[in-house]
């Protein structure tokens, strides 16, 4: 049985459909890369997973339970975790009072402050400091920590890499990495392709809130994803009909 199913999806934001008749399945184990250019309906998408949106049609099964209309606080406790674009910490408090303020809602299960310590050693040393004072690489590194301390069965992460130094990008990308080789399941909203592509074992390619792509990582080339990405394969098919 698939973790995660979405079954002719529609989601809107007020008169602008932002996901249009989105069917995806998530297997436990995975990491499902959700690419496209700006305004392809990807954070929507995850965000309806997670319980922020209400689609307007169809539905959301995790681990099979129809969850479209389910509270994001009792998905959290069924274990969806999402870590949204900008991370959204408490930045007055500190790393350790954020992790354990997520802990407060947490699933039983290993993660607790000393693993995500150990799986990000960037924040040990900022463990004590406000959240406020963190470069984007260890925010971003505490933001997915804080997403940890829940438990989850699946990570939602929204534009993992957006405002971050090249530096940055590949010490958070090394301990995701980490995360996926422990059995993660991962959904991964991401404009960087080739970090997407690094971790992938799937990718879904989204074009004006439509799947226009979907495959094994390793069965995609780069440049069929690039394509799709940019909606050029469907000029290339109007072009030849």
């Amino acid at each position: 049985m698939s973790l995660l199913v979405t079954e002719e999806l529609d989601v809107r934001h007020g008169l602008l459909q932002a996901v249009r008749d989105v069917s995806l399945e998530l297997q436990d184990g995975e990491t499902l890369a959700l690419v496209g250019a700006n305004g392809a309906g990807k954070t929507t998408l995850l965000r309806a997973v997670a319980g922020a949106h209400t689609p307007s049609a169809g539905r959301i099964v995790f681990d099979g339970n129809d969850i479209t209309s389910t509270p994001p606080h009792v998905r959290v406790k069924m274990g969806i975790a999402l870590v949204p674009e900008g991370r959204r910490l408490f930045t007055r408090l500190t790393v350790e009072e954020n992790l354990l303020l997520a802990g407060r809602v947490r699933r039983p299960g290993p993660w607790n402050v000393e693993r995500v310590l150990e799986a990000f050693p960037i924040l040990r040393e900022k463990r004590k400091a406000r959240a406020g004072s963190l470069s984007g690489g260890q925010q971003q590194a505490a933001a997915i920590g804080r997403a940890l301390m829940t438990n989850p069965r699946l990570l939602l992460l929204d534009e993992v890499s957006l405002g971050l130094s090249p530096a940055a990008v590949a010490g958070v990308y090394e301990s995701l990495r980490v995360l996926i080789e422990g059995g993660a399941t991962l959904v991964l909203v991401e404009q960087d392709l080739q970090q997407a592509l690094s971790v992938a074992t799937r990718v879904v390619c989204m074009l004006e809130g439509r799947v226009v792509l979907e495959g094994p990582a390793g069965e995609l080339s780069r440049d069929e994803v690039v394509e799709a990405y940019f909606g050029l394969h469907r000029a290339t098919g109007e072009a030849a009909s």
